[in-house]
């Protein structure tokens, strides 16, 4: 196993709080850092693993920080897990950057999802964004009050 600095175990933590898998850190830490590591040298920083039960206390931390925050922006984006999809992009784009044609795709596919055009929320609307029946909230809440007087009179 390679000796690490610290930057690369930081590195290594942080990439696997963000649910990579050790195989897709290893990659990773290749790309960055140019340190070949294993999979398993990788999922000792994994404190949720039996390998990373030894971990530092300071990594450990880090790790549970990290996993928080990740975990909390999935859950404010609307479209489940949004965030973690714009990641695969991004990692497809940059396996494929020399294959233009597939680099473009990846990039519509990306811009698709971001614009919502996934999605089966409609909004439906009258001309102008107008309400459809041309009858605003109130006036429909005003209505719906004299049929219900109606209703209880007979």
């Amino acid at each position: 196993m390679a000796a690490l600095k610290e930057p690369v175990k930081i590195f290594i933590v942080q990439s696997l709080a963000c649910r990579d898998t050790p195989q897709e850190v290893a990659e990773l830490v290749l790309q960055e850092f140019k340190i070949k590591v294993d999979r398993m040298q990788c999922s000792s920083y994994d404190p949720t693993k039996v390998a990373g039960r030894n971990l530092s206390k300071k990594f450990k931390d880090l790790f549970e920080e990290t996993r928080k925050k990740f975990d909390e922006g999935l859950i404010d984006i609307p479209v489940t897990q949004k965030f973690y999809r714009m990641r695969q992009y991004q990692k497809h784009l940059e396996k494929n950057a020399k294959n233009t044609v597939m680099s473009l795709n990846i990039m519509k596919q990306a811009a698709q999802d971001l614009g919502g055009q996934f999605t089966n929320r409609q909004e439906i609307t009258g001309k102008n964004g107008e309400p459809l029946m041309g009858v605003s909230d109130t006036e429909l809440d005003k209505r719906i009050k004299e049929a219900e007087a109606k209703a209880r009179e007979s």
